[in-house]
This record gives structure tokens, sequence and C-alpha cells, in this order.
């Protein structure tokens, strides 16, 4: 795994890092449920003695492994003069957006990820175009002040409330 001095190093000169996280915990609630529900069925199969109760436990140790390895798949960084998604395991810049290059940013929650404070920043460029999402953040509102701090004036960050599901 990258460590944050490794991080350090890739910055450009004069670029602070103001923020930096993985997508959190929260964002594999669906995978969390399915592990489980396949580890129910296997335990049952197991108290009635019937065969398979082992692959279905196996299924699920195997999902919440699945969890951890998709956790630390991207890094999110925010610093003085860009938004940066890394590969957690390798390091590599995956996507970077200068700051000098958004226009908006949105938030999108729908109701269970607002229920679990969680949420997506979008962001668009100044020409409209989608340039980055960032899937999963904790607490989105605290990073949109940290990005509306760097912002231009004129520019905006807005919150949008998803409808659906």
């Amino acid at each position: 795994m990258v460590r944050s001095d490794d991080m350090a190093k890739q910055l450009l000169a004069g670029e602070t890092e103001r923020w930096s996280a993985y997508p959190s915990w929260k964002q594999f609630t669906w995978l969390y449920f399915l592990s489980l529900m396949s580890g129910l069925r296997g335990g049952l199969l197991l108290w009635f003695e019937m065969s398979g109760g082992e692959v279905w436990i196996g299924g699920a140790a195997v999902l919440l492994v699945c969890v951890a390895i998709l956790r630390y798949w991207a890094q999110y960084s925010l610093t003085s003069h860009r938004v940066i998604v890394r590969n957690g395991y390798t390091g590599r810049k995956i996507h970077a957006v200068a700051i000098s290059d958004i226009r908006e940013v949105t938030i999108t929650q729908g109701l269970i990820a607002q229920f679990m404070g969680i949420g997506t920043l979008v962001f668009h460029s100044t020409s409209g175009d989608q340039l980055l999402s960032l899937r999963g953040i904790s607490d989105p509102e605290i990073l949109k002040t940290r990005i509306e701090a760097l912002l231009p004036n004129g520019y905006s960050v807005r919150a949008h409330q998803a409808a659906s599901l």
C-alpha cells in the first residue's frame, strides 16, 4: 500500500495535500448484506446437516475479502492545486483534475447513502463536461467546504439529493 510519504513525493512543486481518503467502508454495505445472507444460508445447511454449507460460508468469506480489496483500489486526494485519484495499491495516478478546471461540484446522495452519511462528489469542468466522480465519501459536506475554499470566486458547489434509491 502507498504510504503518505510516497504520496508527498508525487506532488508538484509548491503543492500541499489538504485531504486524502479511501472510499468509506459504508460504500460496500450491499456486499456485507450478500455476505451475511450467504453465511446464514451456509450456517443453516450445516445446522441441518445438509451438504454445501461449507461452500456458502466460503463464499461469504470471499465477499468480505472483495470488500477489503475494492475499498483500497482507489485513493482520493485533494491538494492545493488538484483533485487526484490514485490506485491505492501501486500509487499510480489514475486521474487528476486541476482546481482551476473545476466549474462546479455537486454532491449526490440517495436515501440510503444520506442515512449512512456518505455521498458522491461529481466535478464538472468549465466547459460543462463531467470530469471526475469520487464515490463513497464520508461526510461529503466537509470535503465540499474544503473544495469551496479553493475555487475561485464565481464558481459554485451545490448539493443534490437524489430521489431514487
